[in-house]
Protein backbone atom coordinates (compact mmCIF):
# COMPACT_ATOMS: atom_id res chain seq x y z
CA UNK A 1 0.00 0.00 0.00
CA UNK A 2 1.20 3.48 -1.22
CA UNK A 3 1.31 6.45 1.45
CA UNK A 4 -1.75 8.30 -0.73
CA UNK A 5 -3.81 9.37 2.25
CA UNK A 6 -5.99 12.43 0.23
CA UNK A 7 -7.36 11.78 -3.41
CA UNK A 8 -9.61 14.24 -5.67
CA UNK A 9 -12.21 12.91 -7.83
CA UNK A 10 -13.46 15.13 -11.21
CA UNK A 11 -15.29 15.35 -14.11
CA UNK A 12 -14.54 16.67 -17.32
CA UNK A 13 -15.90 16.92 -20.80
CA UNK A 14 -19.26 16.00 -22.01
CA UNK A 15 -21.34 14.59 -19.29
CA UNK A 16 -22.43 10.99 -19.43
CA UNK A 17 -25.22 8.83 -17.35
CA UNK A 18 -23.17 6.90 -14.80
CA UNK A 19 -20.73 9.26 -13.87
CA UNK A 20 -22.37 10.13 -10.78
CA UNK A 21 -22.08 6.29 -9.74
CA UNK A 22 -18.46 6.58 -10.49
CA UNK A 23 -17.87 9.35 -8.25
CA UNK A 24 -19.86 7.45 -5.65
CA UNK A 25 -17.87 4.48 -5.95
CA UNK A 26 -14.74 6.45 -5.58
CA UNK A 27 -16.12 8.35 -2.48
CA UNK A 28 -17.37 5.99 -0.68
CA UNK A 29 -14.12 3.50 -1.51
CA UNK A 30 -11.38 5.90 0.12
CA UNK A 31 -13.59 6.49 3.14
CA UNK A 32 -13.71 2.99 3.42
CA UNK A 33 -9.94 3.24 3.46
CA UNK A 34 -9.95 6.28 5.97
CA UNK A 35 -8.75 8.22 3.14
CA UNK A 36 -9.88 11.86 2.67
CA UNK A 37 -11.61 12.40 -0.65
CA UNK A 38 -12.40 15.66 -2.21
CA UNK A 39 -14.81 16.57 -5.48
CA UNK A 40 -13.02 19.29 -7.96
CA UNK A 41 -16.02 21.01 -9.51
CA UNK A 42 -16.37 22.15 -13.34
CA UNK A 43 -13.70 19.42 -14.27
CA UNK A 44 -10.53 20.98 -15.13
CA UNK A 45 -11.38 24.95 -14.45
CA UNK A 46 -12.08 24.01 -11.46
CA UNK A 47 -9.27 22.46 -10.45
CA UNK A 48 -7.44 25.83 -11.46
CA UNK A 49 -9.25 28.17 -9.70
CA UNK A 50 -9.57 26.10 -6.57
CA UNK A 51 -13.07 25.00 -6.60
CA UNK A 52 -12.50 22.35 -4.33
CA UNK A 53 -14.61 20.66 -1.48
CA UNK A 54 -14.06 17.65 1.05
CA UNK A 55 -16.73 14.58 0.50
CA UNK A 56 -18.23 12.46 2.70
CA UNK A 57 -19.97 9.57 2.70
CA UNK A 58 -23.42 11.30 2.96
CA UNK A 59 -22.54 13.59 -0.10
CA UNK A 60 -22.98 10.71 -2.60
CA UNK A 61 -26.02 9.46 -1.36
CA UNK A 62 -28.59 9.25 -3.99
CA UNK A 63 -26.70 10.31 -6.71
CA UNK A 64 -26.54 6.61 -8.15
CA UNK A 65 -29.28 7.02 -10.35
CA UNK A 66 -29.15 10.64 -10.99
CA UNK A 67 -28.01 11.56 -14.90
CA UNK A 68 -25.34 14.05 -14.97
CA UNK A 69 -22.97 14.90 -12.68
CA UNK A 70 -22.93 16.46 -9.62
CA UNK A 71 -19.39 17.42 -9.64
CA UNK A 72 -20.56 19.59 -12.80
CA UNK A 73 -18.28 19.79 -15.80
CA UNK A 74 -16.57 22.27 -17.77
CA UNK A 75 -13.99 23.13 -20.73
CA UNK A 76 -11.03 24.69 -19.50
CA UNK A 77 -8.85 26.59 -21.77
CA UNK A 78 -6.89 27.89 -18.50
CA UNK A 79 -5.95 24.00 -18.39
CA UNK A 80 -4.44 23.68 -21.84
CA UNK A 81 -1.24 26.56 -20.38
CA UNK A 82 1.42 25.59 -18.46
CA UNK A 83 0.34 28.97 -16.05
CA UNK A 84 -2.72 26.90 -15.36
CA UNK A 85 -1.60 23.60 -14.94
CA UNK A 86 0.76 25.20 -12.22
CA UNK A 87 -2.05 27.21 -10.80
CA UNK A 88 -3.99 23.78 -10.41
CA UNK A 89 -0.93 22.15 -8.93
CA UNK A 90 -1.00 24.78 -6.31
CA UNK A 91 -4.77 24.13 -5.39
CA UNK A 92 -4.02 19.92 -4.79
CA UNK A 93 -1.26 20.71 -3.35
CA UNK A 94 -3.07 23.73 -0.70
CA UNK A 95 -4.73 20.48 -0.17
CA UNK A 96 -2.47 17.89 0.50
CA UNK A 97 -4.45 16.02 -2.31
CA UNK A 98 -2.08 12.86 -3.05
CA UNK A 99 -4.00 11.30 -6.39
CA UNK A 100 -6.12 11.99 -8.87
CA UNK A 101 -9.62 10.38 -10.21
CA UNK A 102 -10.42 11.67 -13.61
CA UNK A 103 -13.83 11.05 -15.55
CA UNK A 104 -14.46 11.75 -19.06
CA UNK A 105 -13.38 10.95 -22.62
CA UNK A 106 -10.05 11.90 -24.81
CA UNK A 107 -9.76 15.60 -23.54
CA UNK A 108 -9.39 14.37 -20.13
CA UNK A 109 -7.23 11.63 -20.43
CA UNK A 110 -4.76 14.48 -22.48
CA UNK A 111 -4.61 16.60 -19.54
CA UNK A 112 -4.55 14.15 -17.03
CA UNK A 113 -1.16 12.70 -19.07
CA UNK A 114 0.16 15.94 -19.08
CA UNK A 115 -0.18 17.45 -16.25
CA UNK A 116 0.97 13.86 -14.79
CA UNK A 117 4.23 14.47 -16.32
CA UNK A 118 5.06 18.37 -15.30
CA UNK A 119 4.28 17.35 -11.91
CA UNK A 120 4.49 13.68 -9.25
CA UNK A 121 0.81 13.92 -8.57
CA UNK A 122 -0.73 10.31 -9.93
CA UNK A 123 -4.21 10.23 -11.79
CA UNK A 124 -6.51 7.34 -12.89
CA UNK A 125 -8.59 7.65 -15.71
CA UNK A 126 -12.12 6.67 -15.95
CA UNK A 127 -14.24 6.42 -19.63
CA UNK A 128 -16.71 8.44 -18.85
CA UNK A 129 -18.52 9.32 -22.82
CA UNK A 130 -21.36 7.93 -24.45
CA UNK A 131 -19.67 7.60 -27.83
CA UNK A 132 -17.89 4.19 -26.86
CA UNK A 133 -14.71 5.36 -28.61
CA UNK A 134 -12.21 5.27 -25.83
CA UNK A 135 -9.13 2.38 -26.69
CA UNK A 136 -8.29 -0.10 -23.62
CA UNK A 137 -11.94 -1.05 -22.97
CA UNK A 138 -15.53 -2.62 -24.49
CA UNK A 139 -17.49 -0.15 -22.74
CA UNK A 140 -17.53 3.24 -21.91
CA UNK A 141 -19.61 4.82 -18.92
CA UNK A 142 -22.82 6.60 -20.44
CA UNK A 143 -22.61 4.09 -23.72
CA UNK A 144 -25.28 1.63 -22.58
CA UNK A 145 -27.86 4.50 -21.36
CA UNK A 146 -27.15 6.42 -24.90
CA UNK A 147 -28.36 4.10 -26.93
CA UNK A 148 -31.54 2.79 -24.87
CA UNK A 149 -32.37 6.11 -25.02
CA UNK A 150 -31.94 6.29 -28.46
CA UNK A 151 -33.45 3.08 -29.48
CA UNK A 152 -36.33 4.24 -26.70
CA UNK A 153 -36.70 7.17 -29.42
CA UNK A 154 -36.52 5.16 -32.38
CA UNK A 155 -39.19 2.51 -31.46
CA UNK A 156 -41.55 5.67 -31.12
CA UNK A 157 -41.05 6.50 -34.50
CA UNK A 158 -41.21 3.38 -36.12
CA UNK A 159 -44.94 3.64 -34.72
CA UNK A 160 -45.50 6.93 -37.21
CA UNK A 161 -43.34 5.46 -39.56
CA UNK A 162 -45.82 2.34 -39.68
CA UNK A 163 -48.82 4.79 -39.52
CA UNK A 164 -47.85 6.59 -42.42
CA UNK A 165 -45.63 4.35 -44.47
CA UNK A 166 -42.86 7.16 -44.10
CA UNK A 167 -38.96 6.91 -44.68
CA UNK A 168 -37.41 7.96 -41.29
CA UNK A 169 -33.82 9.56 -41.31
CA UNK A 170 -33.07 9.22 -37.31
CA UNK A 171 -29.66 10.90 -36.73
CA UNK A 172 -28.04 10.17 -33.97
CA UNK A 173 -24.52 11.25 -32.08
CA UNK A 174 -20.85 10.15 -33.20
CA UNK A 175 -19.44 12.74 -34.72
CA UNK A 176 -16.01 10.41 -35.37
CA UNK A 177 -17.53 6.78 -33.89
CA UNK A 178 -20.31 4.73 -34.97
CA UNK A 179 -20.66 3.05 -32.16
CA UNK A 180 -23.82 4.65 -31.13
CA UNK A 181 -25.23 3.84 -34.30
CA UNK A 182 -24.48 0.57 -34.92
CA UNK A 183 -25.89 -1.00 -31.64
CA UNK A 184 -28.54 2.10 -32.20
CA UNK A 185 -29.39 0.11 -35.65
CA UNK A 186 -29.34 -3.07 -34.90
CA UNK A 187 -30.88 -3.03 -32.02
CA UNK A 188 -34.14 -1.01 -33.47
CA UNK A 189 -33.93 -3.23 -36.55
CA UNK A 190 -33.12 -0.54 -39.21
CA UNK A 191 -32.91 -0.97 -42.84
CA UNK A 192 -29.72 1.03 -43.18
CA UNK A 193 -26.57 2.57 -41.24
CA UNK A 194 -24.65 5.44 -42.39
CA UNK A 195 -21.50 5.35 -40.09
CA UNK A 196 -17.99 7.06 -39.88
CA UNK A 197 -16.07 4.55 -40.70
CA UNK A 198 -17.65 2.92 -43.45
CA UNK A 199 -18.38 4.35 -47.27
CA UNK A 200 -21.97 3.52 -47.57
CA UNK A 201 -23.15 5.63 -50.35
CA UNK A 202 -26.69 6.94 -51.86
CA UNK A 203 -26.75 5.16 -54.51
CA UNK A 204 -26.68 2.20 -52.16
CA UNK A 205 -29.19 3.14 -49.95
CA UNK A 206 -31.22 3.57 -52.96
CA UNK A 207 -30.66 0.61 -54.51
CA UNK A 208 -31.55 -0.83 -50.74
CA UNK A 209 -34.40 0.70 -50.67
CA UNK A 210 -35.75 -0.24 -54.24
CA UNK A 211 -34.96 -4.07 -53.45
CA UNK A 212 -37.39 -3.78 -49.79
CA UNK A 213 -40.26 -2.04 -52.37
CA UNK A 214 -40.11 -4.95 -54.10
CA UNK A 215 -40.94 -6.97 -51.29
CA UNK A 216 -43.43 -4.57 -50.26
CA UNK A 217 -41.60 -3.38 -47.24
CA UNK A 218 -43.91 -0.75 -45.98
CA UNK A 219 -41.57 1.33 -44.26
CA UNK A 220 -37.59 1.68 -43.35
CA UNK A 221 -35.71 3.44 -40.96
CA UNK A 222 -32.29 5.00 -41.30
CA UNK A 223 -30.08 5.70 -38.43
CA UNK A 224 -27.40 8.03 -39.35
CA UNK A 225 -24.46 9.22 -37.71
CA UNK A 226 -23.70 12.58 -37.25
CA UNK A 227 -20.13 12.42 -38.30
CA UNK A 228 -20.64 10.17 -41.23
CA UNK A 229 -19.02 10.75 -44.82
CA UNK A 230 -22.46 11.55 -46.72
CA UNK A 231 -23.31 14.38 -44.16
CA UNK A 232 -25.99 14.39 -41.52
CA UNK A 233 -29.40 13.00 -41.91
CA UNK A 234 -30.90 16.12 -43.70
CA UNK A 235 -28.54 15.95 -46.29
CA UNK A 236 -29.32 12.82 -47.03
CA UNK A 237 -32.56 12.70 -47.25
CA UNK A 238 -32.86 15.91 -49.04
CA UNK A 239 -30.44 13.68 -51.77
CA UNK A 240 -32.79 10.42 -51.61
CA UNK A 241 -35.58 12.55 -51.65
CA UNK A 242 -34.52 14.32 -54.79
CA UNK A 243 -33.73 11.10 -56.82
CA UNK A 244 -37.26 9.21 -55.62
CA UNK A 245 -39.52 11.99 -55.28
CA UNK A 246 -42.37 9.31 -54.48
CA UNK A 247 -41.37 8.73 -51.14
CA UNK A 248 -42.53 10.93 -47.98
CA UNK A 249 -39.19 10.88 -46.15
CA UNK A 250 -39.00 12.54 -42.31
CA UNK A 251 -36.19 13.53 -40.19
CA UNK A 252 -35.91 13.37 -36.77
CA UNK A 253 -32.56 14.42 -34.66
CA UNK A 254 -32.50 12.62 -31.03
CA UNK A 255 -29.26 15.22 -30.22
CA UNK A 256 -28.86 15.99 -26.52
CA UNK A 257 -31.58 13.20 -24.93
CA UNK A 258 -29.00 10.89 -25.75
CA UNK A 259 -26.84 12.70 -23.13
CA UNK A 260 -29.26 12.68 -20.09
CA UNK A 261 -31.59 10.22 -18.20
CA UNK A 262 -30.87 7.73 -15.40
CA UNK A 263 -28.62 5.13 -16.06
CA UNK A 264 -29.28 1.88 -16.98
CA UNK A 265 -28.01 -0.90 -14.45
CA UNK A 266 -25.39 -1.83 -17.01
CA UNK A 267 -23.65 1.85 -16.28
CA UNK A 268 -24.38 1.39 -12.87
CA UNK A 269 -22.49 -1.53 -12.28
CA UNK A 270 -20.10 -0.67 -14.91
CA UNK A 271 -19.33 2.64 -13.26
CA UNK A 272 -19.23 1.35 -9.81
CA UNK A 273 -16.51 -1.28 -10.70
CA UNK A 274 -14.16 1.20 -12.03
CA UNK A 275 -14.53 3.76 -9.43
CA UNK A 276 -13.90 1.20 -6.59
CA UNK A 277 -10.73 0.16 -9.18
CA UNK A 278 -9.58 3.53 -9.72
CA UNK A 279 -9.23 3.69 -5.76
CA UNK A 280 -7.40 0.81 -5.31
CA UNK A 281 -4.96 1.40 -7.98
CA UNK A 282 -4.06 4.58 -6.48
CA UNK A 283 -3.71 2.87 -2.86
CA UNK A 284 -0.98 0.31 -5.09
CA UNK A 285 0.64 3.58 -5.98
CA UNK A 286 0.43 3.49 -9.49
CA UNK A 287 -0.73 6.09 -11.89
CA UNK A 288 -1.10 7.69 -15.63
CA UNK A 289 -3.18 5.12 -16.51
CA UNK A 290 -6.55 4.80 -18.03
CA UNK A 291 -9.08 1.67 -16.37
CA UNK A 292 -10.84 -0.34 -18.74
CA UNK A 293 -13.45 -3.32 -19.36
CA UNK A 294 -12.50 -6.08 -21.93
CA UNK A 295 -13.87 -9.51 -21.11
CA UNK A 296 -15.94 -8.63 -18.27
CA UNK A 297 -12.58 -8.12 -16.56
CA UNK A 298 -10.98 -4.25 -15.36
CA UNK A 299 -7.91 -3.43 -17.14
CA UNK A 300 -5.35 -0.99 -17.73
CA UNK A 301 -4.02 1.09 -20.16
CA UNK A 302 -1.61 4.12 -20.36
CA UNK A 303 -2.95 7.31 -21.01
CA UNK A 304 -0.56 7.89 -23.61
CA UNK A 305 -2.06 4.76 -25.76
CA UNK A 306 -5.90 5.44 -24.78
CA UNK A 307 -5.61 8.43 -26.32
CA UNK A 308 -3.62 7.69 -29.29
CA UNK A 309 -4.80 4.45 -30.25
CA UNK A 310 -8.30 3.83 -32.03
CA UNK A 311 -10.83 1.68 -30.90
CA UNK A 312 -12.43 0.40 -34.25
CA UNK A 313 -16.02 -1.26 -34.41
CA UNK A 314 -16.35 -4.66 -34.92
CA UNK A 315 -16.73 -5.58 -38.59
CA UNK A 316 -18.48 -9.09 -37.68
CA UNK A 317 -21.23 -6.46 -36.03
CA UNK A 318 -21.16 -4.01 -39.29
CA UNK A 319 -21.48 -6.84 -41.54
CA UNK A 320 -24.57 -8.73 -39.18
CA UNK A 321 -26.16 -5.33 -39.27
CA UNK A 322 -25.76 -5.41 -42.94
CA UNK A 323 -27.25 -8.96 -43.19
CA UNK A 324 -30.03 -8.52 -40.88
CA UNK A 325 -31.15 -5.31 -42.30
CA UNK A 326 -32.56 -7.44 -45.69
Amino acid sequence: MSSIKRIAVLTSGGDAPGMNAAVRAVVRTAVYHDLHVYGIYRGYDGMVNGDIKRLEVGDVANIIQRGGTVLKTARSEAFRTPEGRKQAYESLIAHDIDGVVVIGGDGTYTGAEVFSKEYNIPFVGLPGTIDNDIYGTDYTIGFDTAINTAIEAVDKIRDTADSHNRLFFVEVMGRHAGFIALHTGIGSGAGAIFLPETDTSIDELSDILRKSAKRQKLFNLVIVAEGNQNGDANAIAKQIKTENPEYDVKVTIIGHLQRGGSPTAMDRVLASRMGHSAVQTLLRGEGGVALGIINDKITFTPFNDAISKTKNLNKDLVRMAEILAM
